[in-house]
């Protein structure tokens, strides 16, 4: 049961939300990943900003460095390069390698929560350069993300706190709560990942997809539903 709702005082309606995480939820596959492999083979990166993304990756995923250190590091990457350079390569990107892997199950339930009257929101640790794409494609309503500091036109290669991970994800969530008046006991959220936790326990409609095995065992001992989906990975 989630523990954080809005009261409606009679100002505005406060409304239900179905919420998305990204990465091997809306999407079959990690971006992060592919996002490293996609700038080595355009040659927008050399052999040592590769090791550097791959080294920083493989230890997220074994747990041995966590997503905020990891944003940190790898932010490096873009300092003193354009905004508008990393806008452009993201599109087409998007077209080459990710568009495909759009699960058509998520589709299908986007529409679903549309048709109910939900808002529909993105709920990601990425950045908006991808994820604003990907809602464009499906029609979400708003993107929470991860932001990165610009100033004049160019990254600084600072994240702007919180990060969109873990707690400082539900930070974020709870924030736009707040600011669209929306229930979280209304709400849903879709997920793949242990680390959306803290949202998961929040809403009152947690959903599963393609979990990862600590959120599997989770899932089975709270008897949260879960999402069959395909894997669609080209």
């Amino acid at each position: 049961m989630a523990e954080y709702a809005l009261v409606d005082d009679g100002e505005q309606p406060v409304v239900a939300a179905a919420f998305f995480d990204v990465d091997g939820t809306v999407l079959s596959v990690n971006s992060a990943s592919r996002y490293i492999w996609y700038l080595r083979r355009e040659g927008l990166i050399g052999f040592g900003d590769f090791a550097m993304f791959v080294w920083g990756f493989l230890t997220y995923r074994l747990g041995r460095v966590n997503l905020e250190r990891m944003a940190r590091l790898t932010s490096r990457w873009i300092e003193g390069r354009p905004e508008q350079e990393i806008i452009d390569h993201c599109r087409l990107w998007y077209a080459d390698e990710i568009r495909s892997t759009i699960r058509p199950e998520i589709r299908a339930e986007i529409a679903k929560h549309k048709a109910a009257g939900r808002m529909t929101v993105i709920l990601t640790s990425g950045t908006r350069y991808l994820n604003d794409l990907i809602a464009e494609e499906l029609g979400f309503d708003h993107v929470v993300a991860t932001a990165l500091e610009v100033k004049d036109g160019l990254f600084t290669g600072n994240p702007i706190p919180p990060i969109c991970y873990g707690k400082g994800k539900l930070i974020k969530a709870r924030r736009f709560a707040e600011e669209h008046r929306i229930s979280f006991a209304d709400s849903y959220f879709y997920t793949d990942s242990i680390s959306d936790l803290p949202v998961l326990l929040e809403v009152g409609h947690p959903v599963i997809v393609s979990p990862d095995p600590p959120l599997r065992v989770e899932a089975r001992r709270r008897g949260w539903p879960s999402l069959s989906a395909s894997s669609c990975e080209s």
